[in-house]
């Protein structure tokens, strides 16, 4: 119990400290992955080689990638390194504290984080496949790294390799809401060294990422889903049924 508490404090607060750039519009995360098992499975690939290094996701146990379609033998190839028992939970050896020095706040869990991003904006989803297409190099700040979605974020660009380094360029132009500040508005990136991959398979690869995440935080969604349809339906016919029946047990009556 109190590893939860502790795990949704973190994320409390991080979500706390965030100053979301509400004028920048998210972009649409594209939902047909989540039940694409090949992007699940390259998500979940993303997720344990360059997430799981500082993030948990503790409430997730690696033999539910079972349900995306990965063997027990794959799981144990591929996906446990920081653990060498398939029933285990996602965790990561990263001391907290040392967390907290490096990057000025713990790395949350990251089990749910799909659904705690939705907002009025877009969903969680949305969120996400925007944010990890956003980093951009940024000299002032302790890591390096800036990032459009999430001004000021600790977190550095763990995936810079695969999209490369870029630029953010800004120009200045006056507050629309008081005319005697300015603001700096965003007009695009500029590409300074290559990445492994080009722009578009790296959105394909964000996309798969923000797919597993979205099913890691809840993997019975679908299944859910098609048995609400199914229960739906029998509601359906069983007020049918029940309407014919009442009509035929009250025709004598009236």
């Amino acid at each position: 119990m109190k590893k939860i508490l502790a795990s949704l404090l973190a994320t409390l607060a991080l979500m706390s400290g965030v100053h979301a750039n509400e004028s920048l519009v998210l972009d649409k995360f594209p939902k047909e992955r989540v039940t694409d098992l090949a992007a699940l499975q390259n998500g979940a690939k993303l997720f344990v080689n360059y997430c799981l290094n500082c993030h948990a996701a503790a409430f997730m146990r690696f033999n539910r990638l079972k349900d995306i379609g990965l063997t027990e033998q794959q799981i144990k190839d591929n996906m446990l390194f920081p653990t060498d028992k398939v029933g285990e939970v996602m965790k990561v050896s990263l001391d907290p504290k040392d967390a907290k020095a490096w990057f000025g706040a713990t790395p949350p869990d990251l089990t749910l984080v799909a659904r705690s991003r939705a907002s009025d904006s877009g969903s969680g989803a949305d969120y996400l496949y925007t944010y990890l297409r956003s980093f951009y190099r940024d000299e002032t700040r302790p890591n390096g790294w800036n990032n459009l979605v999430f001004p000021n974020v600790g977190m550095p660009h763990v995936l810079w390799e695969l999209q490369g380094q870029r630029a953010a360029k800004f120009v200045e132009e006056a507050d629309p809401h008081d005319p005697a500040k300015k603001v700096h508005k965003f007009e695009g990136f500029e590409q300074l060294t290559p990445g492994t991959m080009s722009p578009q398979e790296f959105d394909s690869n964000i996309a798969d990422l923000v797919a597993y995440l979205q099913w890691m935080g809840e993997p019975m969604q679908h299944q859910r889903t098609r048995i609400g349809v199914g229960v739906l339906l029998f509601l359906a016919i069983f007020t049918f049924i029940a309407w014919r029946l009442n009509a035929a047990f009250w025709k004598d009556v009236k």
